[in-house]
C-alpha cells in the first residue's frame, strides 16, 4: 500500500491513462494498494461490489462522487476480503429488491401513479426465486400502467420522463428477477441497479420537477452500496 492522501483526490468518471489525468473509484483504489493504474477489479474485492462501485462511480455528478472515497483504504479497508465472501448472491438479491421496491416506485409516484407505486414497495423483500417470482408479476403490471399512462397525457416533460425511467426500471426488474443469483447474473444485477441508481444526466433536462426524486436516489444508491459490502448485516 502506498502512501496516497485520500483527502486530496477528486474522484472522476471514465477511464484515465494517468493519474494526471484523473482517477475513478478503483483507479484510485489500484493505486493506493498496488501502485497499478486500472479500474480492474482488485485482488481481495467481490466482483458485485467491483461493478457496482464503478457503474455508481460514473453515474453520480461530480460533487456526489466524491461521497465514494469513504471506501478508498485510509486506514481501514471495507471492500477487502469481500472476494469469495459467500455473500454475492445475498448482494444481487438486493440489488434487485432495491430496483423494484426502491428506484422504480419513485418514478411511478412522479408519474402520478400511486397506486402500482404502493404495490411495488409493499412486496415482500426480494430475497429468493419465489419473491422474485411475485415482484415479476408486480414490475410487469406496473410497466403495463406506466406504458398506459405514457399515451395519456402529452404533456410535461417531468410526466413523460417519469414514465418512461419507470417503464424502464420495471422491465430490468421483469428481466432480471427470472435470473439464477449467482456468477454473471449476480454481477449484472448490480450493474444494472447502479446504473438505474441517479440517472441524473438523462432526466436533469426536464427541468427542476426532478430533482428531489434524483436526490433521493442518489442518496439511496449511496447507501445501498454500503449495505452491499455488509451483505445487509449492520
Amino acid at each position: 500500500m502506498i502512501s496516497l492522501d485520500v483527502a486530496t483526490i477528486t474522484l472522476a468518471k471514465g477511464q484515465h491513462e494517468t493519474c494526471e489525468d484523473g482517477m475513478c473509484l478503483f483507479e484510485a483504489y489500484n493505486q493506493i494498494t498496488r501502485r497499478e493504474q486500472t479500474d480492474a477489479c482488485p485482488p481481495g474485492v467481490s466482483p458485485v461490489l467491483h461493478i457496482y462501485g464503478m457503474r455508481l462511480n460514473d453515474v453520480l455528478p461530480d460533487d456526489r462522487r466524491q461521497e465514494l472515497k469513504r471506501y478508498l483504504p485510509n486506514g481501514t479497508d471495507v471492500l477487502a476480503g469481500t472476494a469469495g465472501d459467500g455473500l454475492d448472491g445475498v448482494r444481487a438479491w438486493m440489488a434487485l429488491d432495491w430496483l423494484i421496491r426502491v428506484y422504480a416506485p419513485a418514478w411511478l409516484d412522479l408519474a402520478g401513479l400511486a397506486g402500482e407505486a404502493s404495490a411495488l414497495r409493499n412486496l415482500a423483500p426480494v430475497t429468493d426465486s419465489a419473491t422474485a417470482e411475485a415482484a415479476r408479476l408486480a414490475g410487469a403490471a406496473a410497466r403495463a400502467a406506466a406504458w398506459d399512462a405514457a399515451g395519456d397525457a402529452a404533456g410535461a416533460a417531468a410526466g413523460d420522463a417519469a414514465r418512461a425511467a419507470a417503464w424502464a426500471a420495471a422491465w430490468a426488474a421483469a428481466r432480471d428477477a427470472a435470473r439464477d443469483a449467482a456468477g454473471a447474473a449476480a454481477r449484472d444485477a448490480a450493474r444494472d441497479a447502479a446504473r438505474a441508481a441517479a440517472r441524473d444526466a438523462a432526466w436533469a433536462a426536464a427541468g427542476a420537477a426532478l430533482a428531489p426524486t434524483v436526490a433521493r436516489l442518489q442518496d439511496s444508491a449511496i447507501a445501498l452500496y454500503a449495505d452491499l459490502i455488509t451483505g445487509g448485516v449492520s
